[in-house]
């Protein structure tokens, strides 16, 4: 018995319950941060205790009777195929830690907030550890509760909906997941996952395989998502909070795919070659769906959402394929999803903090130029997840499409030649969609489409103009700020016209705060208010500041991750291969 499996539980566990101390709940944020990095140093020291000799092996187990009457157990323990995602979910929820201090909760409550990311680490963990059917179950329930307030308290202007859409279509799907557990309990005897994946569908009869797999598939098929059960993930993603998008597509989208991995394919294999086709084509249906709807979105964090959609149409793809090589590129894109999306998301809350909006539009280009670190960084994540070689969104993409060139034995390799040649159409609408958003968002020059950040108050009345001053252009419009931009000399920059009013007068009190206190009174009378107002719009106006030492110790760790998986594969697939090989069993190799 191993006591790391059961503290990685009972740590956030105990976490959660402390924080509910005033002590405690007066520095909730660095608590909160304590017991994250205590959780990320039992998850480390799980991985450095663990025998890469024998990765295929369940290790580290913990086995106790949980209800003798019904032989249920509490029973942990860690392989190759779950590791990586445990070392994964302990890095994220301390970097979304990490994060929250430097960026507490508009909604207040903080306190209340890092309750709930406790209890969803207890929840997320567990589900990767848990090697008992009804024991995963309570686990992979446990995580919609805090995810749904993550999402309705603290969550954007949709917050109520989004939460009610996300608990109704994750319970529906639990439940269909429930009934096919309990198809495998009735038929195999036993709910030790350890035992049913080592008998590899022995004792269940093909109907009773190809029902189960159908209802487990279901099920995880909502939270993984699979298109067309994806539509609460763009709504879910967009209201939620920064730490909440990072968690939701860097963890709890595995939750799902690692369940095909964990259950469906191992234990009931005549279910999944019969049903393999049918979880292909939908697959491919996402990776093509999700790209398409990238391409016609306008905001940055919707557009991400749809974008797991399409990334996570190759995990199944790679599932669906049936091959060891198909199930370790799924494993790979899983992990570097994680990290990547991640990533992306924590970017996307920085620029929606900075510009008050998420609109691609609105946000009128030129980030590189005016956050250079923040543009940046959003620049590697979108080349990473377009699949850049050398980076580790590329090694995941590229095993499932092989995966599907060559599938298991069975299965119709011509049906599985137009699945990867939709895969590759899709991977090359993924480059499509994210390098029209760099050029939209980071690329060429800064023009302010966004109303200013604070109101401006009422102008006091300019002072009749002085008998040596030439009279101002005419209020607030293009060519008048045209003009004043050319009396404010060098300082100012040439600007794009733009459609409103306010975006107009934005441009103007920005010009005054690169021309300095010179040029002043000149564009006060192109906008129409007093000199000092000018200046003092212009400083409100620009509440842009860069990257901050919170977030890039936030981000800096996925940055380098990224880099080492693309450069280094071998780290993961010399965990993953052995494990994958010992699910799929002989009978499955191609």
């Amino acid at each position: 018995m191993s006591w790391l499996p059961i503290a990685l539980v009972a740590v956030p566990l105990l976490g959660a319950v402390a924080a509910f101390v005033p002590a405690v709940r007066d520095s909730a944020v660095a608590w909160g941060i304590a017991v994250s990095a205590a959780v990320l140093v039992l998850a480390v020291a799980l991985a450095a205790v663990f025998d890469y000799a024998r990765p295929a092996e369940m290790q580290l187990q913990t086995d106790w009777p949980w209800i003798p009457g019904l032989g249920l157990r509490f029973h942990l323990g860690v392989d190759g195929v779950s590791l990586p995602l445990v070392v994964l979910t302990a890095l994220l929820v301390f970097l979304c830690f990490v994060h929250l201090a430097g960026h507490p909760p508009a909604g207040g409550r903080v306190s209340g907030l890092v309750v709930t990311l406790l209890v969803l680490e207890v929840g997320m963990l567990g589900t990767f550890l848990a090697l008992d059917l009804l024991l995963f179950f309570v686990f992979f329930e446990v995580v919609l509760v805090p995810m749904y307030f993550v999402i309705a308290l603290w969550g954007g202007a949709g917050r109520r909906s989004a939460a009610v859409k996300f608990i109704l279509y994750t319970l529906l799907g639990s439940a269909v997941l429930l009934i096919g557990l309990l198809v495998v309990w009735t038929q195999a005897g036993t709910l030790d996952m350890v035992a049913l994946a080592g008998h590899h569908g022995a004792g269940i009869a093909r109907s009773a395989q190809i029902l189960a797999f159908l209802a487990i598939g279901l099920g995880l098929a909502v939270k993984t998502p699979m298109w067309p059960l994806h539509t609460w993930l763009p709504d879910a993603h967009t209201e939620a909070p920064t730490v909440g998008s990072v968690l939701l597509a860097g963890v709890l989208l595995k939750m799902g795919s690692y369940g095909f991995a964990r259950i469906a394919i191992p234990v009931l294999p005549e279910g999944a070659a019969a049903l393999a086709p049918w979880l292909g084509a939908f697959a491919v249906a996402g990776i093509a769906y999700g790209s398409l709807a990238c391409l016609a979105q306008r905001d940055l964090k919707r557009m991400i959402a749809y974008s797991s959609v399409g990334h996570m149409g190759f995990v199944l793809l790679g599932f669906a394929s049936l091959t060891p090589v198909g199930l370790n590129g799924a494993l790979f894109a899983n992990v570097a999803h994680g990290l990547i999306t991640g990533l992306l998301f924590f970017l996307a809350g920085a620029v929606k903090e900075r510009y008050g909006t998420a609109d691609m539009v609105r946000l009128g280009g030129g980030m590189l130029r005016r956050l250079p670190y923040v543009g940046s960084l959003l620049t590697f994540a979108c080349v990473a997840s377009l699949g850049l070689p050398g980076l580790a969104g590329f090694w995941g993409e590229m095993l499932t499409l092989l995966g599907a060139f060559r599938p298991a034995a069975g299965l119709s390799r011509p049906l599985f030649l137009v699945f990867m040649a939709v895969g590759g159409l899709g991977m090359v609408l993924t480059a499509a969609y994210f390098l029209v958003m760099l050029s939209r968002v980071t690329h060429g020059r800064a023009v302010e489409t966004v109303a200013p950040a604070a109101p401006l108050e009422p102008a006091a009345p300019l002072a009749p103009a002085q008998p040596d001053e030439p009279p101002g252009p005419p209020l607030a419009t293009a060519e008048g700020v045209r003009e004043v931009l050319s009396e404010l000399g060098e300082g100012a920059e040439p600007v794009e016209p733009v459609a409103t009013e306010a975006a107009v007068a934005a441009l103007g009190a920005e010009a005054v705060a690169d021309a300095g206190e010179a040029g002043a009174r000149g564009a006060a009378r192109a906008l129409g208010v007093g000199s000092t107002d000018a200046a003092e719009a212009a400083q409100r106006r620009r509440p842009f500041r860069d990257a901050t030492v919170y977030e890039l110790a936030a981000w800096l760790p996925l940055v380098a991750l990224i880099v080492l998986f693309g450069l280094w594969p071998k780290a993961l697939f010399a965990v993953t291969t052995p494990a994958v090989q010992s699910l799929l069993g002989s009978g499955m190799a191609p």
